[in-house]
């Protein structure tokens, strides 16, 4: 199902890949003569630029000193109106760099940031407490490409400019078992507040790609995020142990899950106790031929609660909202609700399991079983759907309070005989095509629930800034 392997699918990738860029590129920012203008959470009272610092974008000289000096030096402006560094047209080379508080990093529509494919230039850097080791590795991992941790007010965006974590290397390192830590995410901001990463082109992460963690009032908006679909692992927007988040209006080709919703890791994620809640995702485009559009786990042992979806489309994808959980994670998933979901080319639409496996190392406790409840679908329709559901609890732990409502799933031409695979789950349904299970009975033509009540993180506004 690889890109590589299917020209169909590499040409349907291209083709949509290059519509949202034009698109993104003819709405995103204005330009006049040499001044851009952009939308922030915050503007800036101090600007510089990565020249001012002796960076040269010529795509092979290292400027990982000049990203560390000019961030230094904004650093001080932080309770002066706060400071922004634009990177200018051009290519630019550098290792990992920190962020730091009441500052944007801004993208010129032609700078290309390049991450370094040399290992030292990556920080190694403790594990996840939620996680107790690499995610991949025992021990430490390597520190992300852009990092920041404890901070307040940080935007990184543009006039969708390029980040491309040139990551190829890294996936066959990992392929060919050469890696000595976790790859480095492509950008991680950890215990911070007020957080947007928005309008830009994010290309070939190492690993995941947009990382939050342990963070609030997160807010990613407007990216387009391309990886070769068997590319190893690179998710689009993994939120962690984060409370209000909202991701809209943004495309994703992905080697792994889209976006994948997490909270910690077994016996770890338990005792850290940060559940991802309050979550806004809407407006959303995948394609993943061998993951999930969406996904709630496998890492949930802190708790995933209050997640919104809305007015999402998924071409030749693996699974819609997939929930992957299993005996040893502990934790819970409740109060998903999904509306206006639509979907062409899938192998499941429905898609939960309670025998993921995948633990960190032998303490976990496999009596720590999950809670799956209040899951609920409208409004969805799919075509050339190979499967429509596959839903599997735990035994003597069923994933309860299923609702799936005014459903339509088109079957592809050669489909599976059993097209409703139910085991340890209870709900009900309401006019929905091919007639489920019978452990999820129809109750008449009533609607799942969705929410009325605006969250917080849905009355931030932006602000028009200029550099």
């Amino acid at each position: 199902m690889a890109s590589s392997r299917n020209p169909r699918i590499k040409q349907i990738i291209e083709t949509v890949a290059v519509i949202v860029l034009l698109g993104l590129v003819g709405l995103k920012g204005a330009e006049s003569g040499s001044t851009f203008s952009y939308e922030a959470i915050n503007c800036r009272k101090h600007s510089s630029s990565l020249t001012d610092f002796g960076g040269v974008g010529d795509g092979k000289t290292s400027n990982t000193i000049a990203f560390r000096k000019a961030i230094e030096h904004l650093s001080q402006f932080g309770a002066q109106g706060g400071s922004q560094l634009i990177v200018s047209p051009g290519k630019w080379l550098t290792g990992s760099f920190n962020l730091t508080s009441n500052f944007t990093l801004f993208l010129h529509k032609d700078a290309v940031i390049l991450a370094s494919q040399d290992e030292k230039d990556y920080p190694i850097v403790p594990p996840l407490p939620s996680y107790g080791r690499g995610r991949e590795l025992p021990g430490p991992r390597y520190g992300a490409f852009i990092y920041g941790t404890n901070l307040t007010d940080i935007v990184i965006t543009g006039n969708n400019g390029t980040i491309d974590g040139q990551g190829a290397i890294w996936w066959e390192k990992f392929r060919n078992n050469q890696t000595n830590y976790t790859r480095p995410h492509l950008i991680e901001i950890m215990y911070s507040n007020q957080v947007q990463i928005s309008n830009l082109t994010l290309l070939n992460s190492q690993f995941w790609v947009v990382h939050p963690v342990y963070s609030s009032n997160v807010l990613v908006l407007g990216l387009t995020i391309l990886a070769p679909t068997d590319s190893a692992n690179t998710d689009g927007i993994d939120p962690d142990s984060c409370t209000n988040v909202r991701i809209e209006d943004c495309f994703v080709v992905s080697g792994d899950d889209c976006i994948a919703i997490k909270s910690g890791w077994d016996q770890y994620g338990i005792a850290f106790g940060m559940p991802t809640k309050h979550v806004i995702i809407r407006r959303f485009t995948c394609i993943s031929p061998d993951s999930a559009v969406i996904a709630l786990g496998s890492e949930m042992s802190g708790g995933i609660e209050d997640v919104r979806i809305e007015d999402i489309y998924a071409l030749n994808s693996e699974s819609g909202v997939r929930i992957k959980s299993s005996p040893g994670r502990g934790g819970y998933v409740k109060d998903i609700f999904v509306r206006r979901f639509t979907m062409n080319t899938m192998k499941y639409v429905f898609w939960m399991t309670g025998a993921y496996g995948s633990h960190p190392d032998d303490g976990y406790d496999p009596k720590a079983v999950p809670v799956i409840k209040g899951i609920n679908y409208n409004d969805m329709v799919a075509q050339n759907v190979t499967m429509a559901a596959n839903l599997a609890g735990i035994d003597n732990d069923p994933f309860a309070g299923i609702c799936i409502s005014n459903v339509t799933i088109g079957l592809s031409a050669k489909p599976k005989k059993l097209q409703w695979n139910c085991t340890d789950i209870a709900g009900t349904t309401s006019e929905v095509t091919p007639p489920p299970c019978s452990l999820l009975p129809d109750n008449g033509k009533s609607t799942c629930p969705f929410p009325t009540n605006k969250l917080p993180i849905e009355d931030v506004k932006l602000q028009t800034c200029s550099c």
